[in-house]
């Protein structure tokens, strides 16, 4: 079924029988009707129930009305379909940090009947090279402020790019109308691409449909949130990644919300504006809660209401300390690019503390083992995933066959499930640590070292060796780096195994100034590998 003029995504979506198994919540609010475009319940539902003069997005600078969106992604569709010759179906890149103008390029992708590729900020050119050819992207819409990696980028496909902030694509929207008649897109069409990770060789694109869009919109946070119109949303996430498009943009604007963006999130920025600007629900990773929570005696963050974590496992320490400052229990959730957003968190009248929670609405897990046979209550295996979304690799046949088994979605993760149904993150599958024997999940030892008053940060990862396989090896940011030495590496293994079981202690650690991330909050332990 052609649903594009330029089909090229849709040609390249796993056979049928690959794909996850979507349908079976029969839940009248995961229907939907054969033509839909995402757009006209997010943004235009909003004008037309009369919510268009509130508030839909603030910065530290800036204030827009959902009329003030509504009218800009209208003129931009325009733009991009009558000056750049948008064909429906062609892959638009976006290129920009957290701002206004970022979400009105998103929605009039989609308006024009494009499909979005937002890119993280930090890409460098040849990574946003490989993306373009790997996508065959034909157009691309970038601040300004990013411009000097995107005149780098070298790709044949690519037909235009066009900036704004500097007045290029301004200028071409002020002649344009203030409406638009969107595409008329079918709810199975694709809407947006996400890379899943690490752009060398050839990286995985993941597809998600106009439905799946709206899906999500109806389950984390009807399950967790239970947002209303008067909440304000922010975090720290770009909405380059699919954590923060839901968190900061398809979230709020679905209820009716508004959203603060910050281009440079730092945690002192973050505590700012929920100070001045009431902010009530706020997205960020485990590592930004903990050093919010250092700063908390400067700040009055008395707004808040929910506070979410995802990207990596929420320490208990940290839920603790947060909650011990603020009253509030942090939501943990684990998403993923090929599932769009979370599937399993949990909410304040449903948690385990160090709990991931249960599956939300619309999902269903199970733990199973290498042969796909599900696991006795309390027993580690793989976690495997089905639900309203799924994962659907474009043109990486052999991905979708490991990332798909029998209907369900297999993440890469290693949990565990308890007599109660809730989830507990073990390890990834990659960083479970065997030594003499031992299986050794890295993120309780992470766990125990948090809980050291001298350790402020840590990531733990195995090395190879001959006599044991592989050591435990922490890579510790201190509080006070000051006080680093070979002693207090001797102090705090001593430590460790008073206070957890000795076979788990870092045989190995290293003290260093600050841990690799990622834009998100991830730890890129893989760089500490390659590191020791």
């Amino acid at each position: 079924m052609k649903h594009y003029e330029d089909n090229f995504a849709h040609d390249n979506l796993p056979e049928q029988t690959l794909l996850p198994e979507t349908d079976f919540f029969a839940l009248k609010q995961f229907q939907h009707p054969e033509h839909l475009n995402c757009v006209e319940r997010l943004l235009d539902y909003q004008i037309a129930i009369g919510n268009g003069n509130n508030t839909c997005i603030q910065t530290f600078d800036t204030k827009w009305t959902y009329q003030d969106l509504y009218e800009k992604s209208n003129q931009i569709a325009h733009v991009l379909v009558e000056n750049l010759g948008l064909k429906p179906g062609n892959r638009v890149l976006l290129r920009s940090a957290n701002n206004p103008m970022m979400v009105a390029c998103w929605y009039a992708v989609l308006k024009a009947g494009g499909i979005v590729v937002a890119t993280m900020p930090l890409l460098r050119s040849k990574e946003i090279s490989t993306i373009i050819n790997c996508a065959q992207i034909t157009h691309a819409l970038c601040d300004i402020d990013l411009a000097e990696e995107m005149q780098l980028v070298s790709a044949e496909t690519l037909k235009s790019v066009t900036y704004y902030g500097n007045n290029d694509l301004e200028q071409l929207m002020q002649r344009k109308p203030t409406t638009f008649s969107n595409y008329e897109t079918k709810s199975d069409s694709i809407a947006l691409i996400g890379f899943t990770s690490g752009t060398t060789g050839i990286p995985k694109m993941t597809a998600h449909y106009h439905k799946d869009i709206l899906n999500i919109c109806e389950a984390f946070p009807q399950y967790s949130l239970q947002p209303t119109s008067k909440d304000i949303f922010t975090g720290s996430p770009p909405i380059g990644f699919t954590f923060g498009l839901g968190g900061l943009v398809l979230f709020p604007m679905y209820y009716g919300a508004s959203t603060f963006l910050i281009e440079k999130p730092s945690p002192d920025a973050l505590l700012q504006a929920i100070q001045d600007y009431k902010i009530t629900i706020c997205f960020t990773a485990p590592t930004a809660w903990r050093v919010l929570t250092t700063k908390l005696k400067e700040y009055n963050v008395s707004s808040l209401r929910k506070c979410v974590s995802a990207g990596e496992t929420l320490p208990l320490k940290v839920w603790q300390d947060w909650y011990d400052a603020t009253g509030i229990k942090i939501i943990d959730g684990i998403g993923a690019t090929e599932m769009l957003h979370i599937f399993i968190a949990s909410n304040e009248e449903n948690m385990k503390p160090g709990a991931t929670g249960k599956p939300i609405l619309g999902y269903e897990a199970k733990i199973i083992n290498n042969l796909g046979q599900e696991l006795p209550i309390g027993e580690p295996g793989k976690l495997a995933v089905k639900g309203i979304t799924g994962c659907k690799y474009l043109n990486r046949l052999e991905k979708q066959k490991e990332y798909v088994q029998d209907g369900w979605n297999i993440t890469g993760d290693i949990f565990r499930q308890d007599e109660d149904g809730y989830f507990w993150f073990v390890a990834r599958g990659d960083d479970m640590i065997i030594s003499s024997g031992y299986n050794i999940a890295a993120i309780e030892v992470e766990s125990v070292l948090l809980t050291h008053d001298a350790i402020m940060e840590c990531a733990v990862v195995g090395l190879p060796d001959e006599e044991r396989g592989m050591l435990v090896c922490a890579n510790i940011v201190l509080k006070d780096k000051t006080i680093a030495s070979s002693d207090l590496a001797k102090s705090i293994q001593q430590w460790f195994k008073e206070v957890a079981a000795p076979y788990k202690y870092p045989r190995v650690i290293n003290f260093i100034d600050h841990l690799p991330k990622t834009e998100t909050g991830k730890i890129q332990r893989f760089k500490l590998k390659t590191t020791n």
